[in-house]
């Protein structure tokens, strides 16, 4: 049989680009879109969101590999923080004072956006308190050197908040509580803490997303994209999703193709998989929540060592995670998988110090995955010399606080190109971006416009 020459050509280029066999509907249609969010965590939806409250006729699809998100977003104990004291104390040993002032604003401003745009009832935000532990064994167990640290960080964050930050309980409300002494020497509250129902509040970020027409396609993993470097209004970026039929059929196993303008990546600790040579070093978080305990009088949320355990009531029962440091290097991963040294430490302080003399038993345990660098700012800038591809990840275990306000900026970013002085001149603004999409004034300027 002799093939017309226009076909066979047609073919030859299918196969070379490697095309799932894509009808013209679906190239013309269903494969192209002004922005693509790679991830549908709160970062990722709240950029897709962001988008569309500034430029509604826009088109956006957001990818999310699985069925919803899976990393951090809807695994996190729903603790809508800002920062312990002993954090920041921390932060101070690395950072300037500005550094940790414009981190702290964020988060306390990423919650005020959180709470407007959903409202507190639809994610169930109560502020029931939030306490601080200080064991035996910490430098602050010396009252006059824990109250000089809380005054002096008082001070610091006095541009942030309208009153003091922490205060010192006394004794006897710290042992209303019941913890032991040896867990528990002072009490720490923080006054701008709450919490929230992780799962209502992804759900409403969900449906609002829909509501504005954003496009979610889940069981859309990305394999890779293709920047063509181009001025943004024309040659844009290729993005290859995988075939959810390449396992069944050989023939139909080269991926999906989508084409956008600008693409957006909100991945967190799984950027590495999309991007190479980037800072950030994946944090696995184990987790346990127990069953109903009668007659539990346990409200709020606290956290001890540096924050690196946590706990809550959630519907009359004690969620309780963390132990990271425990095994730094086992819980340095993107897999899901459980700790049970991390687990059963969790049990045993749950059980000794925590309720103690209270019988309970365990109903779930979970891991999730979180993601940190060499300091505990987010990256938030253009990819490398791009004008097309913008990176929101590494929240850093504060995606709860500081998720919603990075998608803002990201929004911004993308659209608002001449604000980042985004013409001709990339390389000075992915530098500007690095040093100062934090600061006050960005953020201040930012949250008076909502």
């Amino acid at each position: 049989m002799t093939f017309n020459e226009n076909i066979k050509n047609l073919i030859d280029m299918n196969n070379i680009n490697n095309n799932l066999n894509q009808s013209y509907w679906e190239k013309k249609s269903l494969s192209k879109y002004d922005y693509i969010v790679i991830g549908s965590g709160i970062v990722g939806l709240s950029t897709a969101i962001s988008i569309k409250e500034k430029s509604p006729e826009s088109s956006v699809l957001i990818l999310e590999r699985d069925t919803h998100p899976n990393g951090a977003s809807t695994k996190n104990a729903g603790f809508a923080c800002v920062g312990s004291l002993t954090e920041i104390l921390d932060d101070l040993k690395t950072m300037s004072e500005e550094e940790v002032l414009n981190l702290v604003n964020a988060r306390y401003r990423g919650l005020e956006l959180l709470r407007k745009r959903l409202g507190d009832d639809n994610i169930g935000y109560k502020n029931n308190g939030s306490f601080e532990l200080i064991d035996s064994t910490s430098p602050l167990s010396n009252e006059l050197i824990l109250k000089e640290k809380i005054e002096s960080v008082n001070k610091i964050l006095r541009k942030v908040f309208p009153s003091d930050a922490f205060t010192l309980c006394t004794n006897q409300e710290m042992k209303s509580f019941g913890f032991s002494d040896k867990i528990c020497t002072f009490l720490i509250k923080n006054n701008f803490e709450g919490e929230i129902d992780t799962g209502k509040m992804m759900f409403q970020y969900t449906e609002l997303a829909l509501s504005w027409n954003v496009h979610i396609k889940n069981g859309s993993r990305v394999l890779k994209f293709i920047d063509n470097r181009g001025d943004g209004d024309g040659d844009g970026v290729i993005v290859h999703v995988e075939n959810p039929f390449a396992l069944s059929n050989s023939t139909l196993a080269k991926p999906m193709e989508f084409q956008c303008k600008k693409l957006a990546i909100c991945t967190n600790a799984f950027t590495g998989d999309l991007v190479e040579d980037i800072d950030i070093t994946p944090g696995r978080g184990q987790v346990l929540i127990t069953d109903p305990i009668p007659g539990l009088q346990l409200k709020g949320i606290y956290h001890f060592d540096e924050g690196y355990y946590y706990f809550r009531e959630k519907d009359g029962c004690i969620l309780f995670g963390g132990g990271r440091n425990l095994d730094f290097k086992t819980e340095a991963t993107t897999e899901f998988k459980l700790n049970p040294i991390i687990l059963n430490k969790l049990y045993q302080l749950l059980q000794e110090h925590i309720i103690p003399n209270t019988q309970f038993t365990v109903n779930t345990v979970w891991c999730g995955i979180m993601a940190f660098g060499k300091d505990k700012k987010p990256i938030i800038q253009f990819l490398n010399n791009s004008k097309n591809v913008v990176l929101g990840v590494r929240m850093g275990g504060m995606g709860v606080a500081i998720g919603s306000l990075v998608g803002k900026l990201l929004s911004n970013m993308l659209i608002d190109s001449n604000n980042l002085n985004n013409n001709n001149n990339n390389n000075n603004n992915n530098n500007n971006l690095n040093n100062n999409n934090l600061n006050n004034n960005t953020i201040n300027s930012l949250i008076s416009k909502l």
